[in-house]
C-alpha cells in the first residue's frame, strides 16, 4: 500500500498481509471503510444497518491479539458486509421486509460465525430485495445511478463494488448473486449446492438457495470460500466432503482445459454488444492454452423459468405461511404474489416442475462433466435504466436449479459505461479447478476500472 492509497482500497488478502506485517491495524481499516460509508451510502443506499460500535470493539480486540503476535485466522482484521437475510447476533435482521422490521437474532448464521471466527470484522447488514425476491431495495448502481445493480443482493455488490468493504456475502435463488457481480464490475460466486451452509439464512426456496460471495478479486473469493465451507450439521443439505485448499486451486491452469462455450438461448437473447465480450474473452483463453467448443443446451432447458417460478412460490409458501397469515399487508407486492401463488399450487403442480427440474440437472450434469468449465455471459445485456426491476435472471436460474458452481468475472465496459460480465460453471464440486480457470481468465481481461458515478 502506497501512502497516498487509502486503506478501504485494499483487497482481503492485502489486509491480512498489512497487518501481519504490522504496516495497519484492524482499526483503522475498519475506520477507513467507515469513512467511506458515510460518504457514499447517501447517494448507494447499499446497507440497511451499520454496526459501528460492535465493528470497532471488535477490530479493538484483533488489534490486541495481533500485537500479541497471534493472528486469528486468514481473514484477521478484513471488514465484511452481509445480505440482510443471514441471522446476525444481537444485530437487526429484518430480510428487506416490514414484516420482520424489529427482529433481531440470538445467533449468527453458520457463514457469518465462520468469518468471525477467521478474524473478519462484521460492519452492518447490506440492503435486499424484500425476502430475496423481487421487490427491490433502494439501493443504486455505483457506476450510474439511474441504473439498478439488479436484485437481491443489490447491498452486497454494491458495497464490494463502491470499495466500501472487501468482501460481502449475499446469497442466489435464481441469479442474485452472479447477475448483481456483472452489474457492478465485482466477482460473484455461488459454490456447489450444499458446499456452504445456509443455516440461520431467510429462506426463499431451499431447493435453490445458496450462499454467494462478493469480492474485486478471485483470490480474494477463495479465501472466502475456504472459510466458509464445510460440512455443518445443523443444515440438512450440507455435503460432507474433504476440505480443500482453493487459494492454492489459483494457481493450478489445467493443461489445454476444455472450455464449452454455450450457444442456443444463451446466445440468441444476448444482445450484440454481451456476446461481443464473450467472444473477446474465449480469443484470450484460447491464446492462453484453452482449447473452446460451442456447445447447446440441453432441450430440458424448455420451460425451465416458469418451472423454477413455480417451484420457488411453492417453497416460500411453505415457509411463510404462518407469517403471511398474520402479517399479508407488511409483504411487498412481489413476494406476497408469489407466496399466493405458492399457496394455490398443487401438489401434482409440485410434482411435475420436480420432475422438469430434476431432468434438466441430469442432462446438465452430464454436459458440464464433459469440460473444465462451460462459458458464458452472466447477463443478456448491462444493468438496465431505472430502479423498479431486479433483472433478468434467466442465464443463472438454470445453473442455480442444477446446483452446479459459478463464477462470474467482470469482463469489460459497454459503451454506455456499464459492466459487462461472464459466468464460468462447473460440474459439481469442482470449485478448485473453477477457480484456476477464473484467475487466468481474470489475468487475461485485466478488468482494473471502478465504479464511475462515484468517487474512487
Amino acid at each position: 500500500m502506497t501512502r497516498q492509497q487509502p486503506a478501504y482500497t485494499l483487497t482481503a488478502a492485502e489486509i491480512v498481509k498489512t497487518i501481519r506485517e504490522g504496516a495497519l491495524t484492524a482499526t483503522g481499516i475498519v475506520r477507513s471503510c467507515f469513512d467511506r460509508i458515510e460518504a457514499l451510502e447517501p447517494a448507494l443506499a447499499a446497507w440497511v444497518t451499520l454496526d459501528q460500535k460492535g465493528a470497532y470493539a471488535e477490530a479493538e480486540r484483533l488489534d490486541d491479539e495481533a500485537r500479541r503476535g497471534r493472528l486469528r485466522g486468514p481473514l484477521h482484521g478484513v471488514p465484511f458486509g452481509v445480505k440482510d437475510i443471514s441471522f446476525t447476533r444481537g444485530i437487526r435482521t429484518t430480510g428487506g421486509s416490514r414484516a420482520f422490521a424489529d427482529f433481531v437474532p440470538n445467533y449468527d448464521a453458520a457463514t457469518v460465525a465462520r468469518l468471525k471466527g477467521a478474524g473478519a470484522v462484521l460492519l452492518g447488514k447490506a440492503a435486499t430485495a424484500e425476502f430475496a425476491f423481487t421487490d427491490p431495495a433502494a439501493t443504486r448502481n455505483p457506476w450510474n445511478l439511474e441504473h439498478t445493480p439488479g436484485g437481491s443482493s443489490s447491498g452486497s455488490g454494491v458495497a464490494v463494488a463502491a470499495r466500501m468493504c472487501p468482501i460481502a456475502l449475499g446469497s442466489q435463488t435464481g441469479g442474485s448473486t452472479i447477475r448483481r457481480a456483472a452489474n457492478c464490475g465485482v466477482v460473484g460466486f455461488k459454490p456447489t449446492y450444499g458446499r456452504v451452509s445456509c443455516h440461520g439464512m431467510f429462506p426463499l426456496a431451499e431447493s435453490y438457495d445458496r450462499v454467494g460471495i462478493f469480492a474485486r478479486t478471485v483470490a480474494d473469493a477463495a479465501l472466502v470460500l475456504g472459510v466458509i465451507s464445510g460440512y455443518d450439521p445443523q443444515d440438512p443439505n450440507s455435503l460432507e466432503v474433504p476440505e480443500e485448499d482453493f487459494t492454492r486451486a489459483l494457481a493450478e491452469w489445467p493443461k489445454a482445459p476444455r472450455i464449452g462455450l454455450l450457444g442456443g438461448f444463451f446466445h440468441d437473447t444476448a444482445t450484440a454488444e454481451t456476446r461481443a465480450g464473450i467472444e473477446r474473452l474465449a480469443a484470450l483463453l484460447e491464446r492462453a492454452g484453452a482449447r473452446l467448443e460451442k456447445v447447446a443446451p440441453p432441450p430440458s432447458t424448455g420451460s425451465l423459468v416458469d418451472d423454477f417460478l413455480g417451484k420457488v412460490a411453492a417453497e416460500a409458501a411453505s415457509y411463510h405461511e404462518r407469517y403471511f397469515a398474520e402479517r399479508r399487508e407488511l409483504y411487498g407486492p412481489n413476494i406476497a404474489a408469489c407466496v399466493e401463488r405458492g399457496l394455490k399450487t398443487t401438489a401434482v403442480e409440485y410434482l411435475r416442475q420436480t420432475r422438469a427440474d430434476l431432468e434438466f440437472r441430469r442432462d446438465i450434469h452430464a454436459l458440464a462433466a464433459r469440460f473444465a468449465a462451460l462459458l458464458e455471459s452472466s447477463t443478456p445485456a448491462p444493468a438496465p435504466k431505472g430502479l423498479a426491476s431486479t433483472g433478468d435472471f434467466s442465464f443463472n436460474s438454470p445453473f442455480t436449479m442444477a446446483g452446479l458452481p459459478v463464477i462470474g468475472l467482470p469482463s469489460g465496459l459497454s459503451a454506455a459505461g456499464l459492466p459487462l460480465g461472464i459466468q464460468l460453471v462447473g460440474a459439481p464440486l469442482t470449485e478448485a479447478s473453477l477457480l484456476g480457470i477464473a484467475r487466468t481468465a481474470e489475468q487475461a481481461v485485466a478488468f482494473n476500472r471502478t465504479p464511475t458515478a462515484v468517487p474512487a
